[in-house]
């Protein structure tokens, strides 16, 4: 399977390695890169991986999550043979208003 990263999943990803840098230092960033990219291979083996995501019920398409650490969860949905990953953000913002971004 093949894996497309929206261009906000992209952008939010890279807020959240930039913040983990500034906060954390480059040690965590590179751990926290090398986390997500462990979990992207994860779903090309196991694309339904994650859980249905509650937040997303009333779309069409089943969206799935995979919290990456305690300030990091990833939303993705599969199509066929491509899994897109649809958001990227910080589990400390209110879930709802989030939700609401995701345009896919």
């Amino acid at each position: 399977m093949r894996v497309e990263w929206t261009d906000y999943a992209d952008m939010r990803r890279d807020q959240v390695a930039d913040y983990i840098r500034d906060y954390f230092g480059v040690k965590h960033k590179n751990r926290f890169i090398k986390e997500v990219r462990k979990i992207t291979k994860m779903l090309r083996r196991s694309p339904n991986l994650g859980a249905i995501d509650p937040l997303f019920a009333d779309r069409p398409v089943a969206y799935r999550s995979i919290i990456i650490n305690s300030l990091s969860k990833l939303v993705y949905r599969v199509d066929d043979d491509v899994i897109h990953i649809i958001a990227f953000w910080d589990t400390r913002q209110e879930p709802k208003a989030l939700a609401s971004r995701v345009k896919e």
